[in-house]
């Protein structure tokens, strides 16, 4: 019981330190994360050069390709800017007297006197989508002084991930050696035991959730297309494989959908489209994808999924709710032993025994 209560003091306290230093070791759990999803390509493919590859060289391909995808992730968004900027400028004016047409009237219904004027702020908005480089650049650049701390920790995570990765991948087999050589040789085996089973949790997590994400791009692509949408392609790509981001990747396709169809259809078919598709989306990935093919994979109930995802994102904020289920995956394996060993303990067994002895020998 000492030994027990001094392992779950350090756990504790191990714990605690990750919460206070959170914003600071979020670049490196990123890193950490990628680092274990990427290793074993870096070993393929070390294996398919039959050695002849220097790690270096393997882990700066591999570390290339994952960079590469997330950045054609996000150059999705390039078609849909070239393409929508010009027509914000042209449309905005029409769009805003729309909405005040739309808006006056339910106030005049509901017995409110007031008149929506959108006349000062469409002027405001042309001017400013119409300006040219010098014109916005120095706002731009006095918008970043003044939210200086956004953009440095961007600027951040744009080094530190990178680099951490490197390191992470060239020296991952012997950061994880050099953790077990930590472990007691009496509690190896099952070590070994626990890390084997949460080792193939985690890989069931990633496949589930890449199932996850390649259904929902389809999904969104198809239900923008079937309203008519010009943008349905990137923009329902974007959004189904952007929500390996929660919330996040949810949110910036909803609004690059909605801008989208308020630029092409009337403001009603837009709502209702957006209402429709992304509705149907989110209860479909909520209650039916993620429990389905991550939370039943890894033996989470959905319930426990949804609490997983809201309990790690308020204690860890965004890195968080990255590894909300994973963490959770990992924590599941702990637990299902911890049962397995209190089923077979005395304490379960004998527990009531004497009192049922008792009661036999008074009868």
């Amino acid at each position: 019981m000492t030994r027990l209560a001094a392992w779950l003091g350090v756990a504790l306290f191990a714990v605690w330190v990750f919460w206070m230093l959170a914003p600071v070791l979020a670049p490196f759990v990123i890193a950490a994360v990628m680092a274990y999803v990427l290793h074993p390509l870096v070993l393929r493919l070390e294996g398919v050069a039959g050695g002849r590859l220097p790690r270096a060289l393997a882990v700066v391909m591999v570390e290339a390709l994952a960079l590469l995808a997330l950045l054609g992730l996000f150059l999705l968004l390039v078609p849909i800017l070239v393409r929508e900027w010009p027509l914000l400028q042209q449309q905005l004016p029409l769009l805003l007297d729309r909405l005040g047409d739309a808006i006056n009237p339910l106030l005049a219904q509901l017995g409110l006197d007031v008149s929506l004027d959108l006349g000062d702020l469409k002027a405001q908005l042309v001017a400013y989508l119409s300006a040219n480089r010098e014109d916005w650049w120095t706002p731009l650049m006095s918008s970043l002084k003044l939210g200086g701390s956004v953009a440095l920790a961007l600027a951040g995570y744009a080094v530190l991930v990178p680099v951490a990765l490197f390191f992470m991948l060239y020296d991952w087999t012997r950061l994880v050696n050099q953790v077990v050589e930590l472990v007691p040789p009496a509690w190896r085996a099952s070590f070994d035991s626990f890390m084997l089973e949460s080792d193939e949790v985690l890989g069931e997590y990633l496949r589930g959730q890449l199932l996850v994400m390649l259904s929902l791009a389809v999904f969104y692509a198809v239900g923008l297309a079937l309203f008519g949408l010009d943008l349905a392609l990137p923009i329902g790509v974007f959004t189904g494989l952007a929500v390996f981001v929660p919330y996040l990747g949810f949110g910036l396709g909803l609004v690059l959908a909605l801008l989208a169809g308020l630029l092409q259809m009337s403001p009603s078919e837009a709502v209702i489209m957006v209402a429709v598709v992304y509705g149907l989306g989110q209860l479909i990935e909520s209650f039916v994808l993620t429990p389905r093919l991550v939370g039943e994979r890894i033996g989470l109930h959905p319930l426990a999924v949804i609490l997983a995802l809201m309990a790690f994102g308020q204690l860890l904020g965004f890195v968080g709710v990255l590894i909300a289920l994973p963490a959770s995956a990992v924590l599941l394996v702990a637990l299902r032993r911890l049962r397995r060993q209190y089923l077979q303990s005395d304490l379960y067994r004998k527990s009531g025994t004497g009192q049922s002895d008792q009661d036999s020998d008074q009868a």
